[in-house]
């Protein structure tokens, strides 16, 4: 039930294409495309954050690397369910950009999880009203991308969403543990100096 309208769903987003929407998501959906934002949110936060900084980066390291292996290693690798692109039932249905389809299987959404961890690891450091609609906008963008090339059904994109979102908020509670407990180390050190 749920899968036939997760079909369903797709088809119809999927069908809804012209030659300027595919450029355009092409570039949305691509890795590289973002890197100068991602530069961009590093260094307000350094600036923001000075010696903070240096315990901030290693976190935003694990998330990064948490969101990336577990959409992969813990979802696809182990639901195994075919992208739209590779789906037979749907095959001359699907609207594919560049004859990219990737790899096999699709949930849940890299993309996905990875935009939505950077999206709400960074708007809860920097909790700017109009950051965090950009960077929301930003994320639900890139993976509306990956449903208009063909290559992750709605489904895919929600639950990758979810993963990034709970790893987004997991990292950031590590952060506020790990400072927590360096200011508490620093209180007794200041107090064995006195």
């Amino acid at each position: 039930m749920l899968e036939n309208l997760d079909r369903q769903i797709f088809l119809f987003l999927n069908s809804g294409y012209s030659p300027f929407l595919d450029k355009l998501m092409w570039i949305i959906s691509g890795i590289l495309t973002w890197v100068p934002l991602y530069f961009a949110v590093l260094i307000w936060m350094g600036i923001r954050y000075k010696k903070k900084f240096l315990l901030i980066l290693p976190v935003i390291i694990l998330a990064a690397a948490m969101a990336d292996l577990s959409s992969v290693h813990l979802f696809k690798n182990v639901f195994q369910r075919l992208r739209p692109c590779h789906e037979p039932s749907l095959q001359g249905m699907v609207h594919i950009v560049n004859c990219h389809c990737g790899g096999l299987y699709g949930f849940v959404s890299s993309h996905a999880a990875n935009s939505f961890n950077v999206a709400v690891l960074s708007i809860l450091f920097i909790r700017e009203r109009w950051f965090s609609v950009l960077m929301i906008t930003w994320a639900v963008v890139v993976g509306y991308s990956r449903i208009y090339l063909g290559v992750h059904y709605p489904g895919d994109v929600l639950c990758g969403s979810i993963l990034g979102v709970l790893i987004g908020w997991s990292s950031y509670r590590l952060y506020l543990m790990a400072e927590k407990k360096i200011m508490a180390g620093q209180k007794t050190f200041d107090n064995e100096l006195h």
